[in-house]
Order: structure tokens, then C-alpha cells, then sequence
């Protein structure tokens, strides 16, 4: 597999969202190809530093392996193959979702990944010595594990780990549920992490992404999501939020924000409007529609009606305007990508960056250490690793 490194020039035309109008001068925004259209899909895709040589690096997995692309060249060493027996179950060739995060407390970011298994990867001294990073696993027994991100549920000072396990009572024995996941004492040994299952039987429909964040304001991190309720799953189409209580290995209270969304899959808290309440920023990435719940009442606006299956979703200050923004993309290989500025009041105005570009999950980091936010596609059906140039460096919406 040879790399590709390709600069093209896209020209984003900056459309309206809704009633409101859009800027006059168009921006653009430079596409870079990491990677090339693979065999497969490629589902996730992170960036980190893994050589602390001050460029970032992209960790992605695709065609039966977890490939690492050093920057600045982008040359891939393969890390991990995917082969049966590594855990019960037998691996695909390619995660449906990753993230990183700190799994042995020795300072440098792992790789976990969702791959019929919840599994880590641990990151070595030289993570490019061209050496096998090591796998364990986390969890085996969830399945359809369709999201990972990392949050410190309990509060006791460490990251935590929250997965869904989506799939239904024949294929596991937590069906339609979420779970949070702490490290074990002895990441090394464990043969599996500590599971609470704190959405019990209670996150039916295909549940997709998680959302994290103290949402009524009683100091204790709640955790949101969306279930999609298309394409065979049933009971789905909503947005909700799970409520934590004072022991946060029990049960937790479900709140509805709203059903009949078909294609629900992303749903992100933060302060939109700047009045002190959590709001929630959302998408129907198996269906079409970008939309904000405002706290605390959480009333649903509709923003974008018409962006089609935007299945990937960053909540970031975009053009550095102190504002937090959004920025997704659609699933298709001729889906459309694209952030909508915030103007600090829940007022988004649409600004498209590219076209023709597939995606189930997206970044916004800061690739090349300008000091502003880029956005990193996983191209899912354009089966391509991209990113896209921030040019909007203290640029007001």
C-alpha cells in the first residue's frame, strides 16, 4: 500500500441554513488525501502526536488492519491485523468506531477500537518501530458497539470508557443498552475492564453516538443519545439523555427529548446560546436534518432540514470567534461536509467545505499547528482518510 498525498482546492460555497442569509465572499478549504480509496470501508479516524516530533499524526483501521499515517508524509505502518482469536469473537476488517485514550496511566494515548470487540491498543515507547502494538481486550460480551468516547463518569480522577451494546438479547447478554467501563487495576493482566450498565435494556432502536456533560447542573456528568430506528431496528427514532444519579454504578433516568427522528445518531451537549444552560446539538445521520435542542426546556429548532444522512458530528470553535460551532458530513460517497457557525446567541448559519465526501466520524483538530481547528474525515463510502484546511483563521461568521 503506497500512500497518497494529493492538494486539491475546494471551493465552499457558503449556503444559507433555514431563514438565515449566508456571506457574500466564498472560502476555501483545502482538501488533503491521506489516504487513498482503500478495499474497505474506512469507519473512524484520530489524530494525536504519537512521536512528539510537534506534527500530528492519524490512527485510522481499515482492510483488516489498524494503520498509523506519520505526518508529515502520511507513510502508514500497519500496528495490529485483525485475525480470529484475539477475543470470542471474530473481528471484521475494519472498526466501526475508535478513540483514544490513556489505558494504562503511562502518559501516552492508546488506541481503543470496536471491532465485534471492544479492545485496546497499547501505544509504545516507539510507537514506529515498525513492532506490533499490543492487544488486549476491554470487553467481549457487549456487541454492536456502535460508539467510543472516554469521560470521567464517577469523578474520581481518571477516564472512563462509555460503549454502547446495541445489539439485541441473541447476540449478547446486555441487549439495547450503554455501558460505562473503568480501567482495571492492572490494565496489563485484566482480562476484561469493569462494566456498569447504567442504560439497562433501556436504549433500544440502534443506538449510535453518546454525548458527555453535566446537563441539570448537580455536578455529576450525564451522558446523551440517539438511536437511529431505521434499516431493520425498531423502537428507535429518538433523542435522549440519560440523568445520573449519586451512585453512578446504578441505574440511570432516561429523559426523552424527542421520538419519531428518523435516522437519529448524534447528539452533543454544550452552551449554544450562552445563557448558563446545557443545550444539546444534533443530527439524523441515517435520515436528514442538523438540529439544536435549547436548554433548559430543551425546545427542538430545526437548523439544516435538508443536509442528507450527516452521520458524523464535532461540537468546536470552528473560526475562533470565542463561539461554539458544529461541523458534520454525510455518510454517502456524495455526501456533503460542512459547519455552521454559531454566533454565540443559537443563531447557525451554514457554511459548506466540500462535496462528494463520505464520512462516519470526523475531527476537528488541528492538523498542521496553525493554531486553528482543521476537520479529519473517515470516508466510510468513499472508503478514503482525509482532511480539510481551516482558512478561516479569526474570521468572523
Amino acid at each position: 500500500m503506497k500512500p497518497l498525498i494529493i492538494l486539491t482546492s475546494v471551493l465552499a460555497s457558503l449556503l444559507s441554513a433555514g431563514s438565515h442569509s449566508a456571506a457574500d465572499t466564498p472560502v476555501v478549504w483545502t482538501r488533503h488525501i491521506i489516504q487513498r480509496p482503500a478495499k474497505g470501508m474506512i469507519n473512524g479516524a484520530t489524530a494525536n502526536d504519537f512521536d512528539g516530533d510537534g506534527r500530528m499524526d492519524v490512527i485510522t483501521s481499515f482492510d483488516g488492519k489498524v494503520v498509523v499515517f506519520r505526518a508529515p508524509d502520511w507513510k502508514p505502518l500497519a500496528v495490529h491485523t485483525f485475525v480470529p482469536g484475539q477475543s470470542r469473537n471474530k473481528p471484521r476488517t475494519a472498526c466501526i468506531h475508535s478513540c483514544l485514550m490513556d489505558a494504562d496511566g503511562d502518559g501516552d494515548l492508546d488506541f481503543i477500537g470496536s471491532n465485534n470487540t471492544v479492545f485496546w491498543l497499547e501505544c509504545p515507547a516507539q510507537p514506529f518501530s515498525g513492532q506490533p502494538w499490543t492487544y488486549r481486550t476491554v470487553d467481549d460480551d457487549i456487541a454492536g458497539t456502535h460508539c467510543l468516547i472516554t469521560g470521567d463518569v464517577n469523578r474520581d480522577g481518571k477516564l472512563d470508557l462509555i460503549a454502547n451494546s446495541g445489539r439485541n438479547e441473541k447476540a449478547t447478554a446486555f441487549p439495547n443498552s450503554i455501558t460505562w467501563l473503568e480501567t482495571p487495576a492492572d490494565p496489563h493482566r485484566a482480562s476484561k475492564w469493569v462494566r456498569h450498565v447504567f442504560a439497562d435494556k433501556d436504549a433500544l432502536g440502534g443506538s449510535h453516538y453518546m454525548g458527555f456533560g453535566d446537563v441539570n447542573g448537580d455536578g455529576r456528568p450525564d451522558i446523551s443519545c440517539a438511536a437511529k430506528g431505521t434499516d431493520g431496528f425498531t423502537n428507535g427514532k429518538w433523542f435522549a439523555w440519560w440523568e445520573q444519579p449519586k451512585d453512578p454504578t446504578g441505574v440511570w433516568n432516561k429523559h426523552l427529548l424527542a421520538a419519531d427522528e428518523e435516522g437519529a445518531t448524534n447528539i452533543v451537549p454544550a452552551d449554544f446560546d450562552g445563557d448558563g444552560h446545557t443545550d444539546y446539538f444534533a443530527t439524523r445521520g441515517h435520515g436528514k436534518g442538523v438540529l439544536w435542542f435549547r436548554g433548559p426546556d430543551f425546545k427542538q429548532i430545526e437548523i439544516d432540514p435538508d443536509i442528507e444522512f450527516p452521520h458524523s458530528l464535532a461540537v468546536a470553535d470552528i473560526n475562533g470567534d470565542g463561539h461554539l460551532d458544529a461541523v458534520t458530513c454525510g455518510k454517502e460517497a456524495n455526501g456533503v461536509a460542512a459547519w455552521y457557525a454559531n454566533d454565540g446567541k443559537g443563531e447557525f448559519v451554514k457554511h459548506v467545505i466540500g462535496s462528494n465526501q463520505g464520512s462516519y466520524d470526523l475531527t476537528a483538530v488541528d492538523m498542521d499547528g496553525d493554531g486553528d481547528l482543521d476537520v479529519l474525515i473517515a470516508g466510510h463510502a468513499s472508503k478514503n482518510l482525509v482532511w480539510f484546511q481551516n482558512p478561516l483563521v479569526k474570521t468572523q461568521p
